[in-house]
């Protein structure tokens, strides 16, 4: 059996699903293809670059027994993809909950969370200054989640969509690192694991996934006006 495209079978099980499902009636997600990919661009390449100097720095690394040989600047294709295939599934979920739940919408309440959340994960990034990993996942969380506070984002749906998410998110990142196919250096986070899954990985996502549904929420309104 060739392990090589380890990876990349993982990314297409992760899509097949919400591929197949964009073309229910209630979301009809497919319609909103170009917004999706649109709001992709921004943070995947904030996503590839950052990633690009971690993986020079030996903050993280790649087994090569389960990855391809095609790799751009040091970095896997598939790691690249991750950053495409990930937030289409993200979306996709928010869409849905935005659908299901239309009430859902930011208040007193959600914008307190967010404020506490950033407060938080400031503090956590400066008792963490020499742990890369940690500090930057934690300090990029804090300044984003205080700028959605200034734009029309609705904090209701997404805190919702995140915990969906974080089910099939850990899943995947449990296949990741539990092969592994990604390689952690503990000595740059907290060494704290949900099973195989560095603890700041959560965050990691969490980043991902807001700066996606930010992007997308501006687009969808760019189309309605």
């Amino acid at each position: 059996m060739n392990t090589h495209y380890t990876y990349f079978a993982i990314l297409l099980a992760s899509i097949v699903g919400p591929l197949a499902l964009s073309f229910d009636k209630k979301v009809a997600f497919f319609r909103n293809w170009k917004q999706v990919f649109g709001a992709m661009l921004l943070p995947a390449f904030f996503y590839v670059v950052w990633d690009i100097i971690f993986t020079q720095r030996g903050i993280w690394s790649f087994n090569n027994l389960y990855i391809t040989e095609i790799r751009y600047f040091n970095l896997p294709i598939e790691e690249m993809l991750f950053f495409f295939v990930v937030p289409y599934c993200c979306l996709f979920i928010y869409a849905c909950v935005k659908s299901y739940f239309p009430k859902l919408q930011s208040n007193n309440t959600t914008g307190i969370i967010f404020k506490s959340l950033a407060g938080v994960f400031f503090v956590v990034a400066c008792f963490n200054l020499k742990r890369d990993y940690t500090f930057y996942t934690f300090i990029f969380c804090s300044i984003f989640m205080l700028f959605t506070l200034i734009q029309r984002f609705n904090q209701a749906a997404f805190l919702v969509s995140y915990l969906i998410i974080l089910i099939p998110f850990l899943m995947v990142n449990g296949f990741l690192t539990s092969i592994p196919v990604v390689i952690y250096n503990d000595v740059e986070n907290l060494g704290i694991r949900i099973s195989t899954i560095p603890f700041e990985d959560v965050f990691y996502g969490m980043l991902l996934v807001m700066m996606n549904c930010l992007g997308y929420e501006h687009l969808i309104k760019n189309q309605k006006k």
